[in-house]
C-alpha cells in the first residue's frame, strides 16, 4: 500500500505549506474581500497546485539518492558495475536520451527511475536485484526503467499531480469560504475569512490530496504497462521481460523509500493507492501482446 509516497508527501506538504503562508500574508483576505472571487481563486490554486508538483519533480533525484542511499557508479569499478553502466548506456541511446546517472542501492530486489528531465535522470537497481536475477533478467528491469525516462513519465505525473492540486486547492477553498460564512453568520463586524476557513481549507487539503492521490496512483499504473512494453522493445524480445515479473512475483520485493516506488518495479498488491498494476496482469499483458 506505501505507493508513490515521497512524491506525492513532498507535493502535499508544499501545497499546505504555500496555503499557511498565504493565509499568514492575507492572501485569503484578498480572495474573500467582498465575496469569493471564483477567477482569482482559480489562478491561485493553478499556481499553488502546479507549484508543489514542479518543486516535488525538481527535488525528485537529490531526494532519491538521500533516501534510499544510492552509491553512483560510473563504470570504472567492478566488472558488474561496469556491465550495469554500459547496459544503462546502451539503452539510453537506443531510446534517444542523454546518459542518466547510473546507482546502486542496498536492499531486496527492486530498481528505480527518477528525474526531472529526460536527459539528466537518475536510474538505481538494488544488490538484492542484482544478487536475484539472471543478467537478463536485470538488463529487462534496467530497459523497463530507462522506458520510463524515455517516455517522460516524472514529468507526465508531475502535470497530472499539478491538475489534482489544483482541484485541491480550489475546492477546499470554495468550502471553506462556505463554511467560514456559516460559522460567522450573523457577525456583521468582521471582514476577511476566519479561523473556520483557515481550518477547513488546510483539513480538507489533506483529505482531498489522498483522493488526488487515487486518480494520480491510477495513471501510475497505466504507465507500468506501457514501460514493460518499451523494455521489450529495447531488447528486442518479450520473454527476458517476462521472466523478470515472474521471478519478482516470487520474491518479497524490497521497500523502496515511498516516493521512488512511483518509478520502481516492484510487485503491486495494493488497489487504489497501489502505483503498480498486480505482476499477473503485467505479465499477462506483455503475453497478449506477443500472441
Amino acid at each position: 500500500m506505501k505507493r508513490i509516497f515521497l512524491f506525492l508527501a513532498t507535493n502535499l506538504a508544499v501545497v499546505v505549506v504555500l496555503g499557511i503562508v498565504a493565509s499568514l500574508l492575507g492572501v485569503n483576505r484578498y480572495l474573500t474581500a467582498n465575496g469569493l472571487n471564483l477567477g482569482a481563486l482559480l489562478v491561485f490554486a493553478f499556481i499553488m497546485g502546479f507549484g508543489g508538483a514542479i518543486i516535488s519533480l525538481l527535488l525528485s533525484k537529490p531526494i532519491a539518492k538521500w533516501s534510499s542511499g544510492v552509491q553512483v557508479i560510473d563504470g570504472s569499478g567492478s566488472p558488474d558495475e561496469r556491465w550495469i553502466v554500459d547496459t544503462v548506456r546502451r539503452f539510453a541511446d537506443k531510446a534517444g536520451i542523454g546518459m542518466p546517472e547510473v546507482g546502486i542501492f542496498e536492499g531486496e530486489p527492486n530498481a528505480f527511475a527518477t528525474g526531472a528531465f529526460k536527459n539528466s535522470a537518475l536510474v538505481a537497481v538494488s544488490t538484492g536485484l542484482l544478487q536475484g536475477m539472471t543478467r537478463e533478467e536485470v538488463e529487462a528491469v534496467i530497459g523497463h526503467e530507462v522506458a520510463h525516462v524515455a517516455n517522460g513519465d516524472m514529468v507526465t505525473m508531475t502535470l497530472i499531480q499539478g491538475v489534482m492540486n489544483t482541484f485541491v486547492v480550489f475546492l477546499s477553498r470554495v468550502i471553506g469560504y462556505l463554511v467560514d460564512s456559516w460559522l460567522s453568520r450573523g457577525d456583521q463586524q468582521r471582514s476577511g475569512p476566519g479561523i473556520g476557513y483557515m481550518v477547513t481549507t488546510i483539513v480538507l487539503d489533506i483529505v482531498f490530496g489522498f483522493l488526488a492521490a487515487i486518480i494520480v496512483a491510477w495513471f501510475s499504473r497505466q504507465r507500468e504497462f506501457r514501460a514493460d512494453r518499451g523494455s521489450t522493445q529495447l531488447m528486442g524480445q518479450r520473454q527476458p521481460m517476462i521472466n523478470a515479473l515472474a521471478r519478482l512475483g516470487g520474491m518479497v520485493p524490497g521497500e523502496l523509500p515511498r516516493g521512488l516506488q512511483s518509478m520502481g518495479i516492484t510487485s503491486g498488491v495494493g488497489k487504489l493507492f497501489s502505483s503498480h498494476p498486480p505482476i499477473e496482469e503485467r505479465i499477462a499483458a506483455l503475453q497478449a501482446a506477443q500472441a
